[in-house]
């Protein structure tokens, strides 16, 4: 069925949910304002909002790196100018669900290197667990302030006609928050009345909930804990979020040649000395933070700091070691935990997933290519993914070789029919699939700003969001009370 949107026949199909229209063409309760105010405006205008918007990210360099097979490239990230819009019920019903996952991911984290109850009670297999690359025996024994594990969590949310589930859970060095606050920035200013008449939750205090947050896990509670922010430098994909967060949260930014470890503390070197650290948002890789503990070749990292860690001088959020719960294979497990630790049940599903590590499930993999979504347990980004629908059979084939060389390296889910909206193509309005990642923090307390980097798959018919594979982003409104 088609609804009309300045001008031009807008294709809405019942295959998936569309966040703007419902079935009928009509928009939903929560988008009619934002509809007048498409049909008000002629599809010329409408471009030079979107123009307007592009270049607000250019001149701020609000940028990403795609890495390819010879050369990684620097890029602007694609933005477009209408907002997704999320009514107070359905924002209710994410922050309820996440912040019962994250309360479980936390429990699970430090179970496994505790006690491991869990596995004990045969609730998750332990060569599951043990197994993982991100598993970190030398985190076994750790204690870390509040039982936070995770500070800051990436979740990826998704919508289909059946509502929301979690996709994924990014808990070691989760990115995106820069380009949701940049994103409000840029069609806020471009869309002034429009904000206004909706009543937009803010999002602005981000920085001050992420600093009190990462303040609470200082060691020594003091009114003015030393945080600074640990980047791996000017080359990292994620630098300019680096440079954004570290200003927003009033922290030094700083690499590990900025950090010295000495008699149990680590101090960062200024003009005036040496000042004592107290809690390190890192941005680096586990492998790379402690030359003296996990990878000896590391030049990012401070030698000593998981010393002054395991004495509890120093605090690193996320800790090291959390890896293990956002592995593909450990998330078809989060709802068990959520039961094992918290004896309720899940607010958000999961989406169904096929490890291929277990023999039925390899061979359901292998007998359905064409129909299944297929990706390493360890690779991020869309990298190392196969979408079977959209592949040809000889990329398929070949994946498939992969697969059986090393099964457990594999999980497999079905086709999602991701939700759409509608998305700013030249001069008209086309539907694109969406997703979510909120921020999650959790320090003494769990909030949630009430926003998230909407990803958008900017290319026709593609279901993948990311950046780094086409995708975009789009400003995320939830709506008051």
């Amino acid at each position: 069925m088609d609804a009309s949107v300045t001008g031009n026949a807008y294709d809405l199909d019942e295959t998936f949910h569309d966040e703007m229209y419902g079935a009928d063409g009509a928009p939903r309760e929560q988008c009619r304002l934002l509809d007048d105010a498409l049909q008000a405006l002629p599809g010329s205008e409408l471009a030079l909002i979107q123009d307007r918007v592009r270049r607000s990210f250019a001149e701020e360099g609000i940028s990403f790196t795609v890495y390819g097979d010879e050369e990684a490239q620097e890029r602007i990230i694609p933005v477009d100018c209408i907002p997704r819009i999320l009514t107070a019920e359905e924002w209710q019903q994410i922050e309820t669900g996440l912040t019962q996952r994250i309360d479980a991911l936390n429990r699970f984290i430090g179970d496994v290197y505790g006690e491991a109850r869990i596995v004990a009670d045969g609730v998750i297999p332990a060569d599951l667990v043990r197994g993982c690359p991100q598993y970190r025996i030398e985190m076994r024994g750790m204690r870390v302030p509040h039982d936070t594990w995770v500070a800051v969590c990436g979740t990826d949310i998704v919508r289909t006609s059946d509502g929301f589930m979690v996709l994924e859970d990014n808990l070691r060095v989760p990115s995106g928050v820069s380009y949701m606050l940049a994103n409000r920035a840029a069609v806020k200013s471009n869309l002034r009345r429009l904000y206004r008449s909706y009543h937009v939750r803010d999002i602005g205090h981000y920085g001050e909930v992420l600093r009190d947050t990462l303040a609470s896990l200082a060691p020594e509670q003091s009114d003015d804990p030393c945080i600074v922010l640990l980047t791996p430098g000017v080359f990292n994909s994620a630098f300019y979020e680096h440079m954004f967060l570290a200003q927003e949260i009033g922290a030094s930014l700083v690499e590990g040649r900025d950090l010295v470890f000495d008699n149990g503390y680590v101090f960062m070197r200024t003009t005036r000395g040496l000042r004592k650290v107290d809690v390190i948002y890192r941005r680096i890789d586990d492998d790379f933070i402690d030359p003296l503990v996990f990878r000896p070749d590391s030049l990012l990292g401070v030698p000593g700091l998981m010393n002054a860690c395991k004495r509890g001088n120093v605090t690193l959020a996320n800790a090291p070691g959390t890896g293990v719960a956002d592995d593909k294979s450990v998330y078809a497990f989060v709802p068990d935990m959520i039961r094992y630790y918290l004896g309720e049940e899940p607010v958000l599903s999961n989406v169904q997933t096929f490890l291929c590590r277990r023999p039925e499930d390899l061979e359901y993999t292998l007998d359905n290519l064409e129909n299944l979504v297929v990706k390493r347990v360890g690779e991020s980004g869309g990298y190392g993914m196969l979408v079977g629908p959209h592949a040809t059979p000889e990329e398929r084939e070949a994946y498939a070789r992969g697969i059986r060389d090393d099964p457990a390296d594999f999980i497999s889910q079905p086709v999602l029919p991701l939700s759409r909206a509608p998305c700013l193509i030249g001069e008209h309005l086309e539907p694109r699939h969406v997703d979510l990642r909120p921020f999650v923090l959790r320090g003494r307390n769990t909030r949630i700003v009430p926003g998230a980097f909407c990803r958008v798959a900017l290319v026709k018919g593609s279901l993948v969001v990311n950046s780094s594979q086409g995708g975009g982003g789009k400003d995320l409104w939830v709506l008051g009370s």
